[in-house]
């Protein structure tokens, strides 16, 4: 793993949830646990309205994190209700926390591939609906990170879990002095409660 990027997660430590945070966590450590147990497959979808910011985000920290902690057979992915594009400003997010990223197409939804360390394998970003066939069909938990998605989408077919962890949108503050900020906020704050899942299976 990359060195700025592992001092980076080694700061994410201290993070302790609320009462309201802890119950919604523990259902995807839950989830993760039982699948480890069984030897299986551990397969998150993190589902967002338009794939273009927090599903990202929360796809390239959990792959990362599950190799922080050594547990295998993890392997996430992203949807939307639409697709649209992965919005630059996450990509520059993340380059700022250690990411080293390569655009693999041209176009109005380009395709990244972003990389937590030397020797590992690319995380595939772009755009896509959450039922797109990169993504799994079945066995796989959704993970609501946006409050539209959850509320206008209750139903996910394949999904053996539904988990509305959901976070507030840095678009808010697109085209602000407070951007790149905000940004880096939330990057830490999905990146910090998804150090504290992976922190706990056994």
């Amino acid at each position: 793993m990359f060195k700025e990027l592992k001092k980076g997660i080694k700061e994410l430590k201290g993070y302790t949830p609320d009462a309201v945070r802890t119950p919604i966590l523990q259902s995807l450590i839950d989830y993760i646990q039982e699948k480890r147990d069984e030897d299986e497959p551990i397969n998150l979808n993190f589902v967002c309205t338009h794939n273009s910011r927090r599903s990202h985000l929360s796809q390239i920290w959990a792959q990362t994190l599950a190799a922080y902690f050594d547990i295998p057979k993890v392997a996430c992915y992203s949807g939307g209700t639409e697709a649209t594009a992965l919005f630059p400003k996450v990509l520059d997010t993340l380059e700022g926390a250690g990411f080293r990223i390569s655009k693999l197409s041209e176009g109005g939804n380009p395709v990244y591939a972003i990389k937590y360390g030397a020797n590992s394998l690319p995380i595939i970003g772009f755009s896509k609906t959450y039922d797109h066939a990169f993504n799994p069909e079945s066995n796989f938990a959704a993970i609501m990170t946006c409050g539209h998605a959850d509320e206008n989408c209750p139903y996910i077919p394949g999904a053996e879990k539904r988990i509305p962890m959901t976070f507030d949108d840095p678009k808010a503050f697109d085209g602000t002095n407070l951007q790149s900020q905000k940004y880096m906020e939330r990057s830490l704050e999905i990146a910090a409660q998804l150090y504290y899942v992976f922190s706990k299976v056994v």
